[in-house]
């Protein structure tokens, strides 16, 4: 998440308005959906294309503007954004609309096109594109001790994660060590990839202290960028005691994630 805020008033009783800059929807509205998030295509004869659906479920009419950005995936902090990148496939996308108009309870299709030059060298090449809402969100929130009353406008952004890959490239997944991260107070596995492709990832996981099973889960699909690495959440949120444990399962891609690695590494939480 990144925000811009910039303080206008501020007086007793009275209010401070904030714009915010807020990236995935973290406010965005409920009735706009866009599919698919994730785009993965291989390039052939040098040009890739596809389609990105935005369907308003409200009776008013959705507005928004459409861009490309390049980005990674940070090991710890996730989502990246980057003003260049020899992976950035802006130079090569053309998409359209660039604004958007979507009248109630209806659909609207953006379409865009990659073309590659032949002495572009074989790789994966990535770019975030970002539906962003010309209309924003206004939010009130009154302090009860000062009685100050806080107005955010929120400009909702929901970026569709572009990868397009030219050659015959792959991943290739290790699991590396597990930590506990006293300071979010979570297990974390990481997971590096030394291939030209990321890949998205499921993991399966149990916790074991000794002979004793802790938990038994399952987390959300997290990507690990090509050439990077990776830390994934463990989804088990109770408290750990102090001592050593044992995180073993595997991590599945692919169609419904029928590939399998599987891994068994020690954490200890102090």
């Amino acid at each position: 998440m990144q925000k811009k805020t910039g303080l206008l008033a501020l007086s007793p009783l009275g209010s401070v308005l904030l714009s915010s800059f807020l990236l995935w929807g973290t406010a965005a509205r409920a009735d706009i959906a866009i599919s698919p998030l994730v785009i993965e295509t291989q390039v052939q004869r040098g040009q890739a294309q596809g389609t990105i659906t935005v369907r308003n479920g409200d009776a008013k009419e959705f507005r928004a503007r459409v861009y490309s950005a390049p980005f990674t995936y940070d090991a710890e902090q996730g989502y990246k954004p980057l003003k260049s990148s020899p992976q950035d496939l802006t130079p090569y996308l053309q998409f359209s609309p660039r604004e958007l108009q979507v009248s109630g309870s209806d659909e609207r299709r953006i379409r865009f096109v990659v073309r590659f030059p032949p002495s572009l060298p074989d790789g994966e090449y990535r770019a975030m594109l970002f539906t962003e809402n010309l209309e924003a969100i206004m939010q009130k929130e009154t302090n009860t001790t000062t009685g100050i009353t806080f107005k955010t406008a929120i400009v909702p952004q929901v970026g569709v994660a572009v990868y397009v890959r030219k050659g015959n490239i792959s991943h290739n997944l290790s699991v590396k060590s597990a930590r506990y991260n006293p300071q979010f107070k979570q297990v974390q596995l990481l997971v590096r990839n030394t291939g030209k492709a990321s890949a998205i990832l499921q993991g399966e996981w149990t916790i074991k202290k000794g002979e004793q099973e802790i938990y038994k889960g399952r987390g959300i699909d997290t990507t690990v960028i090509a050439e990077g690495e990776r830390y994934l959440i463990v989804d088990y949120v109770k408290k750990l005691e102090s001592g050593e444990y044992q995180l073993s399962g595997n991590l599945g891609w692919g169609v419904n994630r029928t590939n399998k690695i599987p891994f068994n590494v020690k954490f200890s939480v102090p």
